[in-house]
């Protein structure tokens, strides 16, 4: 069958996110591939944390990826087809990258990997709430996240960020998954909690968002992550295996729910009049906004400071007959505008235009 590069023919990217590092999201994120993959899915597994790759050991194969006609083809373990910066690298010294390069690397990843049918990418992001995040979510239209943190408060509290992250970016939450909540003994299995429980519930229940369930720090999922082992096909009814199904299924269960949600914040068309944006939303409802308001409404760093959110932008500043010559589409949560004034720096996220319009016909009514 051929092979087709980027996300075209991919049902469902997920992308596998944390706060903070250290709270086992590659480890998750390895584990619900395998898990997936023991469900009859097609499955793949994208490693976008380019200065500390996992997947390489995780999986256990340090093979390096072969190219076609320009494109990379991916890495195969286990029916798993991934790729990393870890193995795309001769040398096993640091990525030393600045932001702009890490974010071509991670465009290439999306759209210049033969990827070809799947039913999910899993995306393992780096942790916090930067530029690869925001890269991923404009330039993929993603499923949904899954937000991986550790019972203690302080874990909980900076997993929040990213999920909070999310929601702007108006990706659909599939929930929250608590890893390292209890220590499963090696020879009775029974349970015990020496870093606290519930952080991850709580925060789940505090941002009304699914709670997908708990993972206990289990000896078998530590030495399949050191050793590269599959725990679904060398111990699939270990308490590790058998959790990672469970979280599975409930994800796959959250999916279409969390999703629908989702696309009630999102425009079915955006048709360009240039004076004029007309916007019909997938909840039914239509808006029309001027150019001229869009334009004083720019959300960008050159109209409004990024310290103190105060717009720089003076409305007289800009012409009455200014219009949008170009309008296109940015992940699933905004539009980029190209104004007749040279300005394009401003991404329009659906909510914004949604306040925008509400205040605009608000102006028409009282006056």
């Amino acid at each position: 069958m051929t092979q087709t590069p980027g996300l075209t023919n991919i049902r469902h990217v997920i992308a596998i996110a944390s706060g903070k590092g250290g709270v086992g999201k590659s480890t998750v994120a390895t584990n619900l591939a395998f898990a997936l993959k023991k469900l009859n899915y097609k499955v793949g597994l994208m490693d976008a944390d380019l200065y500390g790759p996992s997947q390489p050991g995780l999986l256990g194969t340090e093979t390096r990826p072969t190219g076609e006609n320009g494109f990379i083809v991916p890495v195969e373990k286990s029916g798993i087809k991934y790729i990393s910066m870890g193995i795309m690298t001769p040398t096993k010294g640091p990525m030393i990258i600045r932001a702009p390069i890490a974010i071509k690397a991670i465009s290439q990843f999306l759209t210049g990997v033969l990827w070809g049918e799947l039913d999910f990418l899993l995306i393992d992001l780096p942790p916090g709430t930067g530029d690869i995040q925001l890269t991923i979510a404009q330039q993929a239209k993603l499923s949904g996240v899954v937000i991986v943190t550790t019972p203690q408060r302080m874990a909980a509290e900076i997993a929040k960020k990213g999920l909070q992250m999310f929601e702007t970016l108006n990706a659909p939450i599939l929930g929250v998954i608590e890893n390292m909540s209890g220590f499963t003994c090696g020879h009775c299995n029974e349970v015990t909690a020496p870093f606290k429980k519930g952080g991850g519930k709580m925060m789940a229940e505090e941002m009304k968002v699914p709670f997908l369930g708990e993972l206990p720090l289990d000896p078998e999922i530590m030495m399949s992550s050191d050793e590269g082992i599959n725990l679904q096909v060398e111990k699939a009814q270990s308490v590790g295996a058998l959790s990672f199904i469970k979280i599975a299924n409930e994800m796959l269960a959250k999916l279409e729910e969390v999703q629908t949600k989702s696309i009630n914040q999102e425009a079915e068309k955006v048709e360009n009049a240039e004076t004029m944006i007309n916007i019909s939303w997938k909840d039914g409802t239509k808006s029309s906004i001027d150019s001229y308001t869009l334009r004083t409404q720019c959300p960008c760093a050159v109209c409004v400071d990024e310290n103190s959110g105060k717009r720089i932008l003076r409305p007289e500043q800009i012409p009455l007959t200014i219009k949008a010559q170009t309008v296109g589409p940015v992940g699933r949560y905004g539009i980029k505008i190209q104004f007749s004034d040279g300005h394009n720096t401003g991404i329009y996220g659906f909510i914004k235009l949604k306040e925008i319009s509400n205040s605009s016909k608000e102006k028409t009514i009282s006056l």
